[in-house]
């Protein structure tokens, strides 16, 4: 036991460069929505247009995630993490020339998501450094990098109006370069690490033909997807809801992050100690809980604020849980193929909501029934993690 839990040295500091490149990339692939006021006044753009702006590099982002945790498996951490800093630059300085165009900002949107696929790449690599009694603290920490939405939102409104659009993209391309140096020249791969040697596409279908991979997708479209619904549209919905300037919205989607942040460490300590069932149980149905009150659009401060608020904790939670729970089902040779799944699923769980959300404001001038959609979805969701992982899981 004590052997089984031992924490190899160095654990600690790939674990903290993991998720500052986590949360760095991850402001990166929310610089849009922070900025859909801006857009949307400079644009002339309805709310349906808006939503699928902010949407639109979640798609590729979630849907990135897939190879990239194959590619994992295949190059390690240290090369993916450094490849997802490079590579985002890109994109980056695309969106901050591409202000003046709807159609522009839409393709370098796209192209940004690529900045949301470091989560598929962090997760098997923290996970290659923990033993398995450590391995919900480890993915809990890790996650808490997705805090990255967190500072873009409270940021980059700011950073735009006292630098220019252009200029701020031109300092989130050089913290992302020097991100990359970092990376490549601190962050090793565990020692047992052994790259995999299996051809891409058997090992991808070997991983889809798992029950655990769909089951854990399902969790995770809803807890993490959850997440990115709210930190990626929050300050559109904010915006039309209640009246907020840009920056007021920005600064009360930075705190919704920043609980969601908090609480999934917390989610994945949770994990450890009191399994990942219960803690994903409470997600589910307290999310639940929080997007019915939301529903009736309550006054803004204290009922609202603090609705959101402990929905972002409720989404956090549940987020840690998810992943505990991979790491407690899944061969850790396969956890890579599966984290990219999983985490295709969530963004994916992230895509849909924002657009839904634009279209049944513009028909209808309220958000209660996307709420009351998210509250239904939240709940059958917990009901089948209470039947489908009731009994204890049985050993690899």
């Amino acid at each position: 036991m004590g052997a089984a839990a031992t924490v190899q040295r160095g654990a600690g500091r790939n674990l903290a460069l993991a998720t500052a490149a986590f949360a760095l990339t991850f402001w990166a692939w929310n610089l849009i929505g922070p900025l859909s006021k801006t857009y949307a006044d400079d644009l002339d753009l309805n709310p349906t247009q808006t939503s699928v702006l902010v949407a639109f590099p979640v798609l590729v982002g979630a849907v990135g995630r897939i190879p990239a945790g194959i590619l994992t498996d295949r190059f390690g951490g240290r090369t993916m993490l450094t490849a997802a800093c490079f590579v985002s630059i890109v994109p980056v300085f695309l969106v901050g020339l591409s202000g003046s165009s709807y159609a522009a900002l839409l393709a370098s949107g796209f192209l940004l998501g690529l900045a949301g696929t470091s989560f598929a790449v962090g997760i098997p690599f923290v996970n290659a450094w923990y033993p398995p009694a450590r391995r919900g603290f480890a993915t809990g920490v890790f996650g808490a990098g997705m805090g990255g939405t967190a500072l873009s939102a409270f940021l980059t409104p700011r950073l735009v109006d006292g630098m220019g659009l252009l200029p701020t993209h031109l300092v989130m391309c050089a913290a992302l370069a020097a991100m990359g140096l970092v990376c490549w020249g601190f962050v090793r791969n565990a020692p047992q690490w052994e790259p995999s040697t299996e051809p891409a596409l058997p090992r991808l279908k070997a991983v889809m033909r798992l029950k655990v991979t769909w089951q854990m997708s399902l969790l995770y479209a809803v807890a993490f997807g959850g997440f990115v619904a709210f930190s990626t549209y929050l300050p559109t919905m904010l915006v039309s809801a209640y009246d907020l300037a840009q920056t007021d919205a920005g600064l009360r989607t930075a705190g919704f992050s920043l609980a969601a942040v908090i609480a999934r460490p917390a989610g994945g300590i949770l994990s450890d100690r009191v399994g990942p069932l219960k803690v994903c149980l409470t997600s589910f149905f307290g999310a639940a809980a929080m997007a019915v009150i939301l529903s009736f659009q309550p006054p803004l401060e204290v009922p609202a604020g603090m609705a959101f608020v402990v929905m972002a904790l409720f989404l956090g939670l549940g987020t840690g849980g998810v992943f505990a729970l991979v790491a407690e089902k899944v061969e850790p040779a396969r956890v890579g193929g599966v984290t990219g799944i999983v985490g295709a699923a969530g963004g994916l769980g992230g895509y849909f909501p924002p657009l839904v959300m634009g279209a049944v404001y513009q028909a209808t001038g309220s958000y209660a029934i996307g709420l009351l959609l998210l509250a239904v979805t939240a709940l059958l969701v917990g009901v089948f993690t209470l039947k489908a992982f009731r009994t204890p899981a049985v050993p690899a």
